[in-house]
Formats: structure tokens, C-alpha cells, sequence
């Protein structure tokens, strides 16, 4: 029978893994939509709205992500920071994939 930690272990996990995907995508997706020369400077800071947006949806649905027993509020703002932080890793890999 699992228990309430091993629950909120697997939340953690699967919300970490489909934000890091999702912040991976994100800026080549936002870049198809913004694609010309008066948006390029709206890239990243698009991306990371959505991708804010992204997380606190995350957050809400796996509520496990900020621990047992936390309010919605709480799991979507932490879903939120974690969203953006790992469309900051997005940001770098795909830079460093760009610089070779």
C-alpha cells in the first residue's frame, strides 16, 4: 500500500520531469511564434511566462510537489519557481547547443 510520502515522492518526480521537458521545448516553441526581427527580445522573457504559467498548472495538479499537507496556493507558487528554473536550463542547453 503506498503511503502518503512515497505519493508525494512521485508527484515531486513526475513534475519535475514533465517541467524540464516542457522548459527544454519551451523556447524553441515560443521562437516559432515570435519568429521576426521586433520580437526577438520578447523570446525569453515570453518563454518564461509561460512557462510560469506551465508550472503552477503543474503545481495545482500535483500538489505533492510542495509537500503533503500544503495548500494549493503553495504548490502552484513553488510549481511556478520550479517552471521557470528549468526553463533557465532550457535556455542554457539550448545555447549551448547553438555555440557547439
Amino acid at each position: 500500500m503506498p503511503t502518503v510520502g512515497s505519493r508525494t515522492g512521485t508527484q515531486r518526480a513526475m513534475a519535475l520531469g514533465l517541467l524540464l521537458i516542457a522548459g527544454i521545448v519551451s523556447l524553441p516553441v515560443v521562437a516559432a511564434f515570435l519568429d521576426g526581427e521586433s520580437t526577438v527580445n520578447l523570446l525569453v522573457p515570453v518563454q518564461l511566462a509561460a512557462m510560469a504559467t506551465v508550472g503552477a498548472v503543474v503545481g495545482c495538479l500535483l500538489p505533492g510537489i510542495a509537500g503533503s499537507g500544503s495548500s494549493s496556493t503553495r504548490s502552484a507558487g513553488l510549481g511556478a519557481l520550479v517552471g521557470v528554473a528549468t526553463a533557465l536550463v532550457g535556455v542554457v542547453i539550448f545555447f549551448l547547443l547553438l555555440g557547439g
